[in-house]
């Protein structure tokens, strides 16, 4: 359905952004213009004469940028994630809404977790280089096997339960900790603290609220296995940096598989080969040989971005349309 041509800002912008956008903007309605720039209260002026800011994680919606962009005449905030812990939806409340993406592909970030895991486990990524240098030697790549291995999923919405399908295929023990369980998952529901003692890998695939702040803590994970397996690829503050990189040294977690971090929005998206990182604990955690870290990449499917970029546009659509917005952001 087209409105007529309307002027949308688009922030953080990355090459294979454009791509899925560019295919459906005219289709829409839309002139789309796109800033490398993250938003923050220095850019939120760049979206004067826009009607609508189209988002992403790590761009800075905090009260302050939300009203510079309300007073230059921005009327909706498009998120194209599905998390907003980013936004002030408290102060956005009855001045704009806020939309966002709540399920652009559960089956890539539930992969990527189960390819960060098995590289961790099975040390591909050291066979890799060793290779590449005709090492053939085998010393130091031992693993385990998966099957009948207890996993602890920790948020059980579609990324969680695509997981833990993924983790039924390698025929292992599957316990599920959720505020809302799902039904008829086959998932062995119990609590938080059981996820903590009877797990060999905990895997998170929940979002981030002012409840879960550091979940994983000096605390949690002492009450966990030792030489447990921990994978993030939900939101980087679920976890405690520092207790976490203590219990690797001391070897209480046996290894982490991290696609987010909690100070990442300075770092992550961007080449930064060439800079010295000012951040210590994630320049230790990089170089420990039992940590695997990516960039943020668990989305980053064609599938995936070609669902963002519709349901993005879908949810501008709906509101100026007048309709309901189904994918709407409600304060609670």
């Amino acid at each position: 359905m087209v409105f007529g041509v309307r002027k949308i800002s688009f922030y953080d912008t990355k090459p294979y952004d454009r791509i899925y956008f560019d295919e459906l903007k005219e289709k829409h309605g839309y002139e789309i213009e796109y800033y490398e720039e993250k938003l923050t209260p220095r850019t939120a002026i760049f979206a004067k004469g826009s009607e609508a800011v189209i988002a992403f994680v790590n761009d800075d919606l905090s009260a302050k940028t939300l009203q510079i962009l309300y007073e230059n005449g921005v009327k909706l905030i498009a998120m194209r994630c599905a998390g907003y812990n980013n936004v002030d939806i408290k102060y956005a409340h009855g001045k704009m809404p806020v939309v966002r993406v709540p399920a652009y592909s559960p089956y890539a970030v539930a992969e990527h977790a189960m390819g960060m895991l098995l590289m961790l486990n099975r040390k591909l990524h050291k066979a890799c280089y060793r290779v590449k240098e005709y090492n053939f030697s085998l010393n130091g790549l031992m693993g385990f096997d998966l099957y009948g291995k207890t996993v602890g999923i920790i948020g059980t919405g579609k990324i969680g339960r695509t997981f833990s399908n993924i983790c039924n295929g390698f025929g292992m023990r599957v316990l599920g900790y959720d505020l809302y369980p799902a039904k008829d998952t086959g998932i062995e529901y119990v609590s938080l603290e059981e996820i903590y003692e009877k797990s060999d890998i905990i895997s998170l695939h929940c979002p981030l609220t002012k409840d879960n702040y550091y979940m994983i803590n000096k605390d949690t994970i002492s009450s966990m296995k030792t030489g447990v397996y921990i994978i993030n690829t939900s939101r980087g503050s679920l976890i405690d940096s520092e207790a976490l990189m203590e219990a690797l040294k001391n070897g209480k977690v046996g290894a982490a598989a991290l696609d987010v971090y909690e100070e990442e929005s300075d770092l992550f998206f961007e080449d930064n080969s060439d800079t010295i990182i000012q951040d210590d604990i994630l320049a230790r955690l990089i170089s420990m040989p039992n940590v695997l870290v990516t960039s943020h990449q668990a989305f980053l499917t064609r599938e995936a971005l070609q669902n963002i970029a519709e349901v993005t546009l879908d949810n501008l659509d709906a509101y100026f349309a007048g309709e309901e917005m189904v994918n709407e952001v409600v304060q609670h």
